[in-house]
């Protein structure tokens, strides 16, 4: 294995990052809170599989948040705990979310990014014109009601409207329902990454990543040598570099020295530990190498939300309101998929990107074990994403 430049020494200070941009205080308060949602979820999915993991937390959390205006009592009461929002007023909370929404998808971001949020009971329950109008206006999602008596009829449904809103890079996103569905929240996200500058495809070839101590796999590795905002946690042992993409997106990449897990790491993130990192983000010349890869996953997050004390939505006493019937539906499963490519692309193929030329050689910081990555808007600091790449050559 090639020696690796240890991050601390690598992380000089010569520049702070410093935003020009301010965010209302009430918007940066539900960031943070979102942020903190986003890491308990992952931290959730990803103890419970040795694999790749990617999500889509920003959907996720639009989605849950915009089951609250169906909700009353204590399943509200539970359901703004588990999603982070306790103490604070969910009349509110529709407004934020339209405004919060907006800076997220402001410029080009829309173009690269695809997401969709469907609150879909079943036909016993009808949506209200109101409630539908909150879910489109204010969380840019749908509410419909399905006959799930049909499975076939209502999963073509829900896939064909995850094909509309991802730009058909989800496929897939359920199989089999149950006929006694009473509610499904569905969720979608598709993402192609343009990193800016852009890495050049000339410069990539094929490179080992060590999956683990004993199993390595060939990948093709992009390489660019430029000026990047990079820090070092001396107390988990990661260094942290951002790469920043042409719509208004970065990635932090989370990469453990060699001698620490991956999912040592996991255990310790927090949303606050992922605001100290972009705090403490300094310039300097490196050259990066980054493995492309592709991500695809799904996931049913009944089980995993009712491990953060979401439970109440889950049962047949849940106060859901506002759908018609003496009894409100119990929420019976959330669906999310997203899709993620990481690789070369450009917006703009006259300026591919590879490298700046330096009068001596920086260090070099190659990717090739598991990392973890966040991928957030820079205005906002909105933690959209989190995943981890195991193995980059599987989805």
């Amino acid at each position: 294995m090639t020696p690796s430049i240890p991050l601390s020494l690598v992380g000089l200070v010569l520049l702070s990052l410093v935003s020009s941009q301010t965010v209302d205080p009430s918007l940066q308060d539900l960031t943070n809170r979102m942020a903190d949602f986003a890491v308990q979820l992952y931290r959730a999915v990803s103890s419970q599989t040795d694999e790749n993991v990617y999500l889509s937390t920003f959907t996720l959390s639009t989605g849950l948040s915009a089951l609250l205006g169906v909700t009353s009592g204590p399943t509200q009461d539970q359901l703004l705990q588990g999603l982070s929002l306790s103490g604070l007023d969910p009349q509110s909370l529709p407004d934020l979310f339209q405004n919060l929404r907006t800076i997220v998808l402001q410029g080009g971001v829309a173009t690269n990014l695809r997401q969709g949020v469907a609150i879909l009971p079943s036909q016993e329950f009808k949506v209200s014109s109101s409630y539908l109008e909150q879910v489109q206006t204010k969380f840019g999602g749908n509410a419909q009601s399905l006959a799930y008596t049909v499975p076939q009829e209502a999963a073509d449904t829900i896939n064909h409207w995850a094909q509309e809103n991802t730009g058909n890079q989800v496929q897939e996103l359920v199989t089999n329902l149950d006929p006694q569905t009473q509610l499904l929240l569905a969720t979608a996200a598709s993402y192609q990454i343009r990193f800016s500058p852009s890495f050049n495809a000339s410069f990539t070839q094929d490179e080992r990543f060590y999956v683990d101590r004993y199993h390595i796999v060939m990948v093709p590795m992009m390489f660019r040598a430029d000026k990047y905002f990079l820090a070092y946690d001396r107390s988990l042992k990661v260094g942290v570099l951002k790469l920043s993409m042409a719509d208004g997106l970065a990635m932090l990449v989370v990469l453990p020295d060699e001698d620490v897990e991956v999912t040592t790491v996991e255990e310790e993130v927090t949303g606050e530990k992922i605001r100290a990192w972009m705090r403490q983000l300094k310039k300097t010349k490196l050259e990066v190498q980054l493995p492309r890869f592709l991500l695809e996953r799904s996931y049913s997050l009944r089980d995993v939300l009712q491990t953060l004390s979401i439970t109440r939505l889950f049962q047949d006493d849940a106060d859901i309101i506002n759908m018609g019937g003496a009894k409100g539906p119990k929420l019976t499963q959330v669906h999310h998929k997203s899709v993620m490519s990481v690789d070369e692309s450009s917006d703009d193929i006259t300026t591919g990107g590879g490298g700046s030329v330096f009068s001596t050689l920086p260090p070099r910081l190659t990717i090739n074990r598991p990392f973890i990555f966040i991928i957030y808007q820079q205005t906002s600091s909105s933690v959209l994403f989190m995943g981890r790449v195991i193995d980059p050559t599987k989805k």
